[in-house]
């Protein structure tokens, strides 16, 4: 029988020994590795293309399990999320973020049973990395099972037209450039808001990933900062460092400091400072016309 990839994420090593005890078991499902933090799990799913995370929803280091979630949210692909927490205080949070079950700890064998009829019970929309198992492949079947298919009859002056489009869809030697709407897409619980270009401050690297900076408010995205360089660079956004992206609209101030440094000064509640390393400060000082 196939099994769905598993993968549990928790900084407590007495809880995720519990965990792959607990789920020994399950049939449907097969423990390939553990993860203490954020990254490690990151890691590992490049590497194996993991069907389901068991999650803790607070995790050491910059990026917690809620972060996580939100970072996976926006992947073509993403494993299904079993949260697992010492309390329900985070549980409508977690649900807002997409999680099939929410278990606290130390859950028995008959709650677990609950989350694995949630788990059969996914939406066929829902993208999952890895086929989830014989569970789920009976679902397939009888959903194929209720498709129809309907035929359109297309009128004489409309089929030229329409096979025009068609082959032009099909057509993979165009290269179609994407629309810029001056907005960047970043997922936030469950939902994808759209950020304005102006009011991006700046942007950090984060490993394969990237923290946007507002005037209020960081949101971590899963764009990683040379992808972003190439989308805000037309829109006046300069690489000032290996780590920073700055929205040049937004610079108030060049400070020189001591040993041939300079800082850039960003507006806001909270005046940012930014390092800008050597190799860049005579390109700016173009882009600034000094």
């Amino acid at each position: 029988m196939p099994q769905v990839k598993t993968l549990i994420v928790h900084a407590d090593p007495a809880v995720r020994a519990g965990l792959r005890q607990l789920l020994a078991g399950v049939e449907a499902l097969r423990v390939l590795g553990e993860a203490a933090t954020a990254f490690e799990a990151l890691e590992m799913l490049e590497a194996i293309p993991y069907g389901v995370f068991f999650l803790s929803p607070g995790l050491p280091g910059p990026t917690s399990g809620m972060e996580l979630a939100q970072m996976l949210a926006g992947r073509r692909t993403r494993p299904a999320l079993v949260f697992v927490a010492d309390d329900e205080s985070q549980a409508y949070k977690a649900f807002e973020l997409g999680a099939v079950d929410y278990l606290i700890w130390p859950a028995t064998p008959e709650r677990l049973d609950m989350t694995l009829v949630r788990l059969k019970g996914l939406s066929p929309g829902f993208k999952q990395a890895q086929p989830a198992g014989a569970w789920l492949e009976e679902r397939s079947a009888s959903a194929q099972d209720d498709q129809q298919t309907l035929s359109l009859p297309i009128e004489e002056e409309e089929e030229g037209p329409f096979i025009s489009a068609l082959k032009q869809a099909w057509d993979l030697t165009q290269k179609k450039k994407p629309v810029d709407i001056e907005k960047l897409p970043i997922t936030l619980d469950g939902r994808t808001l759209l950020l304005p270009y102006p009011q991006i401050l700046f942007v950090e690297a984060y490993e394969d990933y990237s923290f946007v900076h507002t005037a209020q408010q960081k949101y971590l995205t899963s764009y990683r900062l040379k992808n972003l360089e190439e989308r805000l660079g037309p829109h006046g956004f300069f690489r000032v460092h290996r780590k920073f992206l700055v929205n040049l609209e937004a610079v108030t101030e060049i400070a020189s400091l001591p040993g041939g440094q300079f800082m850039l000064r960003t507006q806001g509640k909270t005046r940012i400072e930014l390092p800008i390393s050597r190799r860049r400060i005579g390109e700016l000082k173009q882009v600034l016309g000094l």
